[in-house]
């Protein structure tokens, strides 16, 4: 499973990730997984980025197998008016599942950091 990195060597493989991302598979319906997939995966949306005129977050694993980062986080950074790059050694694609506690720690830092600067 690239999307969690577990077929990396030393992998720590969970086996509730895998359960739950069997769940959620059967809960969709086969045409919508399709469509979804071929959407994503033909449709570039570097030109939309460009118009976000927010502070952006853009998190992304280094070890991510779905998309990789030379093609999409660092390439995405660069497109938004206000983003800030934040990128994890090792980390796949599914990081806020598996590396749970890290991502929403540093999301939560972003946030915090930009409501306290609106606020000053």
């Amino acid at each position: 499973m690239p999307f969690y990195g577990f077929n990396r060597p030393g992998a720590k493989i969970s086996q509730g990730i895998r359960d739950n991302w069997w769940r959620q598979a059967m809960m969709g319906g086969i045409k919508a997984q399709y469509d979804c997939v071929k959407a994503l995966s033909e449709t570039a949306f570097f030109e939309d980025l460009k118009s976000i005129d927010v502070p952006v977050l853009v998190m992304h694993g280094e070890d991510d197998q779905i998309c990789p980062f030379q093609a999409s986080g660092a390439k995405s950074v660069k497109l938004v008016k206000h983003g800030t790059l934040k990128t994890y050694p090792g980390f796949p694609h599914g990081m806020p599942t598996t590396n749970a506690d890290q991502i929403n720690a540093d999301l939560l830092e972003f946030i915090e950091r930009k409501v306290s600067v609106a606020g000053a």
